[in-house]
């Protein structure tokens, strides 16, 4: 396929259409169906080391609190690939950007288990986490920017069923990281093996990818800057730094980070804390504390996996007030609930709801297609900093309080997410200003609901 998809000729500028829509382009579901697989790929690279962490930590006798030392280099990085995401998908394209980021990211994978189980190497440990993490952190604004601009020419929201591709992914590099465990295979043939299958399927599924995504108004964008002087390298980077300060002048873009805020902090809690949870505050066992963070996890990925017809005959803003209204029933069910069956359902109706908020957050975030990666980088970095921050908040309020009473904590973030909803309702931008358009785009044009919501 071309190396530019432009929107011309795409799905989503015809009028909106029935609820039945036509079949996308093969040249479409080609794309759509590479960053499903990049999603997953993503899923893959955080959870293979994570799997073998304890592998790790015998290898470099290291402590509880060193652990989290390195878990915290992956944030790090994380953060870090997401400050170089837009530079990088501007000089590279998106094909090639998240190539690089899944081979950087698998790099450092391959050294993580090289230092951590071959050499005993803590530094050399501590580079390859970071090597993951800004690997990753920058493959993830490139997806999704790439994910919502293919969502956007189909005419179907698509976001959520890539977000649940990356949790099946997790599942899957989990899965394999806890066989190769019980075939005592060593850690670093391990990653070293995973760091190899990420990089030829990468290269491979970027393939049908474009590698530039034209809006229609930037022939005449790039027309113009031929008659404009050029500037220099240094005037360049000032500009994009200006550019990252100035989007948070958007006081929906503002409002869109708050809903990636609550349902950030209301996953990566539970991730880190439902299981410790059952255990201390509810007295079960710790193989059903497991159980109860498993069911948390389906029920997240169910909820990502049906989120897409959902938000299409619902609309984002609804879909959002809906999922976060169940988060905050679930989350006080699990709080306040003693017996089993009313915790663990609290348990499925909290991950239901912190399902979608971060994919559809993504999406509205890259509606303005001209400036998508910069806002899709900002609103990211809310969702990582959520994730980084998260349990040490909870774990510092759960040694005075208790955990069960810190996640009240959550609970508050949750409703101030449903209170934001309306700021993911879909909109359309003017070209070459960046002004949102009172209009809604093609992908949402059915849904009244959410134009009066």
């Amino acid at each position: 396929m071309s190396n530019t998809v432009s929107t011309t000729d795409s799905p989503a500028d015809q009028p909106s259409a029935p609820p039945a829509r036509p079949r996308p382009a093969p040249e479409l579901r080609s794309w759509r169906n590479a960053v499903f697989v990049v999603f997953a790929l993503s899923g893959v690279l955080l959870a293979s080391f994570a799997a073998r962490l304890p592998a790790a930590r015998d290898a470099l006798d290291i402590d509880p609190g060193q652990v989290g030392l390195l878990i915290i280099c992956i944030s790090i990085g994380a953060i870090l690939g997401l400050v170089v995401a837009p530079a990088a998908s501007h000089v590279l394209g998106e094909r090639w950007g998240m190539a690089t980021g899944l081979v950087f990211g698998a790099l450092g994978l391959a050294l993580a288990g090289l230092g951590a189980t071959l050499w005993g190497n803590i530094p050399a440990t501590v580079i390859g986490l970071a090597m993951l993490g800004l690997g990753n952190g920058a493959v993830d604004v490139m997806m999704n920017v790439s994910g919502a601009s293919v969502e956007r020419r189909i005419g179907r929201t698509l976001m959520p069923l890539m977000h649940a591709c990356f949790s099946i992914g997790t599942v899957l590099g989990a899965l394999a990281g806890a066989g190769a465990a019980a075939a005592d295979i060593p850690m670093w043939l391990h990653l070293a093996l995973v760091a190899v299958v990420l990089i030829v399927v990468a290269v491979i599924a970027v393939r049908f990818v474009p590698d530039r995504v034209e809006s229609p108004d930037e022939a005449g964008a790039a027309e113009a800057s031929a008659h404009t002087p050029a500037i220099s390298t240094g005037q360049r980077f000032r500009r994009s730094v200006v550019a990252r300060i100035v989007v948070w002048r958007d006081v929906t873009l503002v409002m869109i980070g708050v809903v990636m805020l609550g349902m950030a902090f209301a996953e990566g809690s539970a991730n880190d804390w439902i299981a410790l949870a059952a255990v201390d505050d509810h007295g079960t066992t710790k193989a059903a504390g497991a159980l109860v963070l498993d069911v948390f996890l389906v029920a997240m990925t169910l909820g990502r996996i049906a989120g897409g017809p959902v938000v299409d005959r619902l609309g984002r803003v609804w879909a959002i007030r809906i999922t976060a209204g169940l988060g905050v029933i679930g989350l006080l069910l699990f709080i306040i609930g003693g017996e089993p069956a009313v915790f663990v359902t609290g348990a499925v109706l909290w991950g239901l709801g912190a399902s979608l908020g971060f994919p559809l957050g993504m999406s509205a975030a890259a509606d303005d297609e001209r400036n998508a990666t910069t806002r899709v980088a900002a609103v990211a970095m809310i969702g990582y900093l959520a994730f980084l921050g998260g349990p040490p908040v909870i774990g510092f309020l759960a040694d005075h309080i208790g955990i069960l009473h810190a996640l009240y904590v959550v609970l508050a973030l949750v409703v101030a997410a449903f209170l934001c909803a309306p700021a993911l309702r879909q909109r359309s931008y003017e070209a070459g200003t960046g002004r949102a358009d009172a209009s809604t785009s093609p992908l949402s044009a059915p849904n009244a609901a959410e134009q009066n919501g």
